[in-house]
């Protein structure tokens, strides 16, 4: 008998696979994991017990710190109250704690405090502002244009070592006695020095993220909005931590000359008669103030420090 052969081509085996395709309820399963997935993974890993113990010593010790400051403040006020009422100070002279509590109350009551206060306040906000705006205006035309820069930065340097006390008595004669003339007192003692530390942080800026942008094409204006202007914020928070209590320190120096409200006022006046609980309580209030906005920029410095860190 005779096998029968078949002789077939020689070509490629076709195999079939079957794939299954994911059905939409499957998907919609994984769309539904997926946000829990992400927010394991982004979820910071668990701290080990001697990183437990670093973070409770620090805590510790930022406590001990804020309890040894308020303890030497308390104690301060504690022996200044004993050394006047025992008469081992004079009282008249050097008041108590007990007189300008008492004093506070009493012109909380009529509203006068807090008049005073806001004024103080109006002022010192309202210079400050001025200051940072005019000093970025300045420092960004000096870095736009370095001819007028080194041409008018001599200037600056000279007004910057004026002693601003002098430059009271011309302004009241100039503007008169009002509130515009504290402002510009106010504006007098922190531009100068404002515009020259950003001017300096703007020219500081490292030059190969400058030529980084001419080689992409920009022109100068984006080097100064995504360069310029970054790099600095840390530096422009500084300054304003500085301008905010210099413009306190012109305001106060303009209302002793020229005003008849504010705490400036107020301590001028308590020193003419003899009233130094008033003027006690007016420093006192200005150091908190001064602390308060402080405190505020140090905020906002810490918020802004995570976006623009290099």
């Amino acid at each position: 008998m005779k096998m029968k052969t078949t002789n077939r081509k020689p070509g490629k085996i076709k195999t079939k696979h079957t794939q299954r395709k994911p059905s939409s309820k499957n998907k919609r399963i994984a769309t539904k994991k997926s946000p829990d997935l992400r927010k394991k993974a982004s979820e910071p890993a668990p701290m080990s017990d001697a990183q437990l113990e670093y973070v409770r010593n620090i805590r510790k010790k930022q406590i001990m710190i804020r309890l040894y400051q308020i303890l030497i403040f308390v104690g301060l006020l504690i022996i200044w109250e004993y050394t006047a009422s025992h008469n081992i100070i004079n009282d008249f002279v050097f008041s108590c704690p007990s007189k300008l509590y008492a004093t506070c109350i009493l012109m909380l009551k009529d509203g006068s405090l807090m008049h005073h206060i806001g004024i103080t306040l109006y002022e010192t906000l309202a210079g400050f502002v001025i200051v940072i705006a005019g000093s970025l205006i300045i420092a960004t035309l000096f870095w736009w244009n370095e001819t007028l820069s080194k041409v008018l930065e001599p200037y600056l340097v000279i007004l910057n070592s004026l002693p601003k006390s002098a430059l009271a008595p011309v302004l009241i004669v100039w503007l008169g006695s009002n509130k515009t003339t504290i402002i510009v007192c106010a504006c007098s003692v922190a531009i100068f020095g404002s515009i020259l530390n950003i001017y300096t942080g703007f020219v500081n800026v490292e030059n190969d993220k400058l030529k980084l942008i001419k080689t992409l094409g920009g022109n100068r204006f984006q080097s100064l909005w995504l360069v310029v202007l970054p790099s600095n914020v840390p530096n422009i928070i500084s300054v304003m931590k500085v301008n905010i209590g210099l413009c306190l320190v012109g305001v106060v120096i303009g209302e002793f000359l020229a005003a008849r409200e504010g705490l400036g006022y107020l301590i001028i006046y308590g020193s003419q008669t003899f009233k130094m609980s008033n003027v006690l309580l007016s420093i006192l209030i200005l150091c908190v103030i001064a602390m308060l906005l402080y405190m505020v920029l140090h905020k906002i410095e810490k918020k802004l420090s995570g976006y623009f860190s290099d």
